[in-house]
């Protein structure tokens, strides 16, 4: 019966190999033929290694080829290629030419990428105005980042007046989508009443949205607003747990507090080596008042703990270091 089984499942995978063997096949002719969205698959199984061996360059290929007959999604990945120099010789004209293509068709992505190279001249001559152009197009079909993007110039008065109430209209629709940067930019107009009604509560509770996403910037405010009573019931705890979110993404700032609140015993088990640490870690980030702090710490621990603790932030900015790169 066993045995069976076994050779039951071998023809199974066999079929199932030469099935998947006679699609690619299939796929291939239609490619060769001409055809932009078989061209288009095809480039893609090649990026992703999907039925055949991941080959980059044999991905540009196809695309290029679906590409060069109007194919929008195949003009978008070649943009790609040569913006990060994958498969191709990178090349930020080139990706400015097939980004503007892909965008012409109405690929929102494209046009955010499109608007996104005005905005800071990469493969282009920087124009604000044509990035509001793309940035604009990009929002109205609704993608987030580009949403994001285009609130943000209009908060700064990048290639236009600074219109508050246009940038909290488009920082909320793409915070409704989940944008965390978002959320936290609208966030602090609400709490510094800019283009608003000044609602403190309302900026918590965008905080904490965009918090509880990773969002280091969001974790440090909202941990600030906590340890202070801004907005919310004053709690240390909750300052201390925040901070420790943000610190451990290397958020300096969230570093120095954390250390702070080590040292002085608020919502954490007073702790001087764990101040010592998380002050050192800060100082790296430029902290002169962690240098400070730390410099004073160092005073009550003997020399072998200060060993002990310089080596495991050592290790820390090391390791995340490498997660960096």
């Amino acid at each position: 019966m066993k045995k069976t089984i076994i050779m039951l499942l071998i023809v199974f995978s066999l079929m199932t190999w030469a099935c998947k063997t006679d699609e690619l096949s299939k796929l291939l002719r239609r490619a060769e033929s001409g055809h932009a969205d078989a061209q288009f698959e095809l480039g893609k199984k090649y990026a992703e290694g999907e039925g055949v061996e991941k080959d980059i360059k044999e991905a540009a290929k196809w695309y290029r080829k679906a590409a060069e007959q109007g194919h929008a999604e195949a003009q978008f990945n070649l943009a790609l290629m040569y913006k990060h120099g994958e498969g191709v010789e990178k090349n930020y004209q080139e990706a400015a030419k097939w980004n503007l293509k892909a965008a012409e068709q109405g690929h929102a992505e494209a046009q955010f990428n499109l608007a996104l190279m005005y905005d800071t001249g990469e493969g282009v001559e920087k124009d604000y105005q044509e990035a509001i152009k793309w940035y604009r197009i990009a929002a109205e079909q609704g993608l987030s980042e580009a949403q994001l993007n285009l609130g943000v110039m209009y908060s700064l008065g990048e290639g236009m007046k600074r219109d508050y109430q246009e940038a909290l209209k488009w920082f909320r629709k793409a915070a409704e989508q989940g944008n965390a940067r978002a959320q936290f930019n609208l966030a602090i107009m609400y709490r510094m009443g800019e283009g608003v009604k000044q609602d403190k509560q309302e900026a918590v509770t965008l905080l904490r949205k965009a918090a509880e996403q990773g969002f280091a910037e969001a974790q440090n405010i909202l941990a600030i607003m906590y340890e202070s009573g801004e907005g919310v019931e004053k709690n240390y705890k909750e300052a201390a747990k925040w901070y420790q979110k943000a610190a451990e993404q290397g958020h300096g700032s969230a570093q120095y507090s954390l250390g702070y609140l080590y040292e002085e015993g608020n919502g954490v088990l007073q702790s001087f080596e764990e101040a010592y640490f998380w002050y050192l870690l800060a100082a790296a980030n430029g902290s002169e008042d962690a240098a400070t702090n730390r410099y004073f710490i160092s005073l009550i621990l003997n020399e072998e703990t200060q060993q002990r603790i310089y080596q495991r932030a050592r290790k820390w900015l090391e390791e995340h270091k490498n997660e960096e790169e």
